[in-house]
């Protein structure tokens, strides 16, 4: 695998999972006493700290997410489990749930509640500011090492064995959730990446003190246990810098299988014991510890292997038709945007991101830094928030007031659209946190912008918090002159209104006003926010860019396949109602795409075209629902599975979204909107397909 390519963090799950193998197995125990020692409770022991690293340096796109999934796989790891709690004779209902609850119902499961206790633990210390954070976690650290590996020290002293004996009355050990746990998800957060060569000199050196600190202890047979050391974050700070340094892209696989391989290796240990005990070959496989260690080791993997065979298979985002999103493409519409508003971005992703995957959408965004929303409805803003969207979701259509506990639950914002609105709102018992819409001049929704009493009561309504203050520019788009008057005339009324409340010391909190066409053809205006919408994408609603000359790239490609080829003669027809007939000989192609995948149906009449093999070939006939007939007689050698372009470029020829939606009649807003979420949605990122497959 090449440099560029190669996914470190997640090809180091698989040594990582190997080595609490061997924690478990004690591989050299048949060798070296001293040497297994350094093995499973020195080199080993960067095992699990790594796992809370790498969870910990993606926790902060979905933390909610992240746990409620967590704590699914842990709930049937327990499960799993339950078999061998009873032939151990160990369980009884209470204990178990302690143990579900704070250690793990088995050895191995310590992990998980852990990591579920230390997530929340960190969002919380992570409100304090960072460094207070690191200070609280390190002293937790240092408490739980009293605990662990310096507990001999420690235990002479009446108040501190007191103290550690309540916490082992809750906790089996201190390397839990609420000790160890914390300090390494942080570490794993603003882990800086480190020069390649200092971070393994690093690692190594730090790696041999820890070493000895470890030999030191052993020695002195002060340890409890022997998961914490006073240098293993210093060591953990040198190996996942220097992994970062390294890592280039993600594999799925690898986090599968390490991650089935932790789960099911005890129950490979006792597979390979019960095996040797029947086959009579424990002197083989159990008692040489290296065979036994080999043995768990290759059963685990094999286990894993068919654990991720069982998973349901996927269709490929390619096989049928498909959009492709330029992610480098989106956030440089974003960059551009910005500079030339002036203003921070709210990415319009209503209308499943114009057709584009609002989740997909939003989370190449956040990556990038974006940190504002609007959509059309409750749903949508619920929809993002359960992919892991923070920041500010602003729904900018009504919201019935009896769904007011769903935007408190979500923590969505609210656009005011009336004063009866604000009312309802407010009465409804819940905090709501929302934005009032002004209407200057569009008379579709909001308070009228020259009814201050109104305006005043509603900032005045307990329960309702009044976070911004927007309208909408009607006409932005238009070019004559009493559309640019009325334009005009609305941002003056707007700012007007924004003035006096000032002035009467009422804060209008975020302030926004330009949409998509605001940034293209206005001046740029001092606002908290700029809503981008169909700009965003890369596209114009019409032909007409703008007066403001920004740079922008579009985002989205349309694709689909040929599903066959057949040759028609002079005279044949084809497709429904005879619609084409075909004066010369003929080669047609059915192209897997239709009206049911959001492509006009009137198209084909309007002068259609697609792009095959970098060349443009013409629809004909009548759209079907799921298949579209194409004209590739001009282009030699099209055969069943080329690719065909609606929307994009191949080769170096194009077609914009905004040549379909003119032969049609329409804007390019109802066109990509209207794009079916059966489609495929794959991001391109950095010249490869990020493929977003559906199950079956």
């Amino acid at each position: 695998m090449s440099e560029k390519k190669f996914p470190a963090l997640d090809a180091f799950r698989i040594p990582a999972a190997v080595l609490v193998i061997a924690i478990h197995t004690s591989p050299l125990a048949s060798v070296s006493d001293l040497g297994d020692f350094w093995f499973t409770r020195v080199l080993a022991r960067v095992a699990v700290p790594f796992f809370f690293m790498i969870t910990g340096r993606f926790l902060g796109q979905t933390p909610r997410r992240f746990w409620q999934r967590t704590l699914l796989l842990y709930a049937g790891a327990a499960l799993l489990y339950l078999p061998l709690n009873w032939y151990a004779g160990t369980f009884s209902a209470l204990d178990w749930m302690r143990k579900f609850l704070l250690e793990g119902t088995f050895y191995h499961l310590w992990y998980f509640p852990a990591v579920l206790l230390g997530v929340p633990l960190v969002c919380l210390l992570r409100k304090l500011g960072t460094i207070p954070a690191f200070c609280a976690a390190g002293l937790l650290y240092l408490i739980g090492l009293g605990g662990d590996s310096y507990y001999g020290f420690l235990a002479d002293f009446p108040a501190v064995h007191a103290f550690y004996k309540g916490v082992f009355t809750l906790f089996g050990y201190t390397r839990n959730g609420l000790f160890f746990a914390p300090l390494f998800l942080l570490l794993g957060m603003f882990c800086p990446k480190l020069n390649r060569k200092t971070g393994a000199v690093g690692f190594v050196v730090s790696l041999t003190a820890m070493s000895v600190e470890a030999l030191w202890l052993h020695g002195l047979g002060v340890q409890r246990h022997d998961s914490m050391y006073l240098l293993l974050p210093v060591c953990m700070l040198f190996l996942f810098g220097t992994l970062l340094a390294w890592n280039r892209g993600q594999s799925r696989p690898m986090r599968t299988c390490s991650m089935w391989v932790y789960i099911i290796h005890p129950w490979c240990i006792v597979a390979v014991r019960g095996a040797a005990k029947l086959c009579g070959v424990q002197v083989l496989l159990v008692e040489n510890s290296l065979v036994h260690f080999s043995a768990v080791a290759l059963l685990s993997f094999a286990g894993a292997v068919c654990m991720m065979r069982l998973k349901p298979r996927s269709i490929p985002c390619g096989a049928r038709a498909w959009r492709e999103i330029d992610g480098k493409a989106l956030v440089h519409n974003v960059c551009a945007l910005e500079e030339q508003a002036g203003s921070a971005v709210m990415a319009v992703v209503k209308a499943d991101g114009y057709g584009h995957g609002a989740v997909l959408v939003a989370r190449t965004l956040q990556k990038a830094g974006v940190t504002g929303w609007a959509v059309a409805c409750l749903s949508e803003g619920i929809a993002l928030r359960r992919a892991g969207i923070r920041g500010r979701i602003l729904i900018l259509g009504y919201t019935d007031p009896a769904q007011a506990p769903l935007l408190a639950r979500w923590r969505l914002t609210q656009t005011v659209v009336d004063e009866a609105h604000a009312a309802a709102l407010s009465a409804s018992g819940w905090p709501v946190r929302a934005h009032l819409a002004l209407d200057t001049g569009m008379h579709r929704l909001g308070v009228p912008a020259q009814d201050l009493p109104a305006i005043r009561r509603i900032f005045h309504m307990s329960g309702l918090r009044i976070e911004g203050v927007f309208s909408h520019l009607c006409a932005a788009d238009g070019t004559t002159t009493p559309e640019q008057m009325y334009t005009e005339q609305q941002t003056n009324l707007f700012w007007k209104t924004i003035q006096q409340l000032r002035r009467e010391g009422i804060d209008p909190g975020e302030v926004h006003l330009q949409a998509s066409y605001g940034i293209l053809n206005q001046p740029a205006i001092s606002c908290s926010w700029v809503r981008a919408g169909i700009a965003l994408y890369g596209v114009y609603s019409g032909t007409f860019a703008g007066k403001n000359p920004v740079p922008l790239c579009p985002v989205l490609t349309l694709r689909a396949r040929v599903a066959t080829v057949r040759c028609l003669q002079p005279g044949d027809v084809a497709g429904y109602g005879l619609a084409f007939e075909a004066e010369r000989k003929t080669i047609l192609a059915t192209v897997t795409i239709g009206y049911a995948d959001g492509i006009p149906r009137i198209l084909p009449q309007r002068g259609g075209r697609v792009l095959v093999r970098g060349e443009y070939a013409p629809m004909v006939g009548r759209l079907c629902m799921d298949q579209m007939l194409v004209d590739v007689t001009g282009i030699p050698g099209v055969c069943t599975g080329d690719v065909v372009t609606l929307i994009g470029k191949d080769g170096a020829k194009e077609i914009r979204a905004e040549e379909l939606a003119c032969r049609c009649g329409t804007i390019t807003n109802e066109i990509l909107s209207g794009l079916s979420p059966r489609l495929g949605l794959c991001l391109k990122k950095r010249g490869r397909h990020k493929i977003r497959a559906k199950s079956l």
